[in-house]
């Protein structure tokens, strides 16, 4: 997971974006890069396949503070779309310490969105992780398109939450992005948690920083 380099007094964190091909993954990280002052981050690296590309970079965020006197490094990365990509999608996987599944509102895309998440969770477990354990946030993308679906037909197919067992974590848990709304909560006599959540238009940049803003966050608490 995160590497601590004792020179530079930095602690490397690894955070994925993840999701079906062309749903926003890339035009995340090329807002956050295009925002982010040049002293505080590094060299964006592209790797081309023939559809698409993979993206990668570092940056030091101003205003998360240090953790034990050590700045904390981000190193951002998207994988490629196409399930064709598999090996790829399971080597950039390797190390993260937290993950944005990336969903693409278009109601045509649902079952796209479905594969790609199937496929998260079944890459997370061969390497050992469980995703409901690792800082793990999901952006429903482009929602400024008339064809969006509607919130509750995304959580539903995408985010309908896990079963919480530990009796110390079963009590509702506010949603800090939603007012009203409950992270963990009571169905049917089963507690159950879902992932926190966000609506985002990549393009103009709607909801990238508080997607990112978050999973920094839930990091950094995991290293405290």
């Amino acid at each position: 997971m995160s590497m601590i380099n004792y020179a530079s007094r930095e602690i490397n964190c690894k955070i994925v974006y993840y999701g079906p091909g062309l749903g926003g993954k890339t035009t995340n990280l090329e807002h956050v890069y295009g925002k982010v002052a040049p002293a505080s981050r590094g060299k964006m690296i592209s790797l081309a396949t023939e559809t698409e590309r993979t993206l990668f970079f570092d940056f030091l965020p101003v205003d998360l503070g240090t953790v034990r006197g050590f700045k904390v490094k981000f190193h951002l990365y998207t994988v490629p779309g196409q399930v064709y990509y598999n090996a790829s999608r399971k080597l950039i996987l390797k190390g993260v310490d937290g993950v944005v599944f990336v969903a693409d509102s278009q109601t045509e895309r649902m079952d796209a969105n479905i594969e790609a998440m199937q496929n998260l969770y079944e890459n997370m477990q061969q390497h050992g992780y469980d995703i409901t354990r690792l800082p793990f946030a999901i952006q429903y993308n482009k929602r400024d398109l008339p064809n969006a679906a509607p919130i509750p037909d995304l959580q539903a197919a995408l985010n309908p939450g896990w079963p919480v067992n530990e009796p110390v974590r079963q009590r509702p848990a506010p949603d800090p992005y939603h007012e009203n709304e409950l992270l963990v909560s009571q169905q049917d006599g089963q507690w159950i948690e879902r992932a926190p959540w966000f609506e985002a238009v990549a393009l103009t940049g709607e909801g990238v920083f508080d997607t990112l803003r978050a999973i920094s966050k839930s990091v950094v608490k995991t290293l405290g």
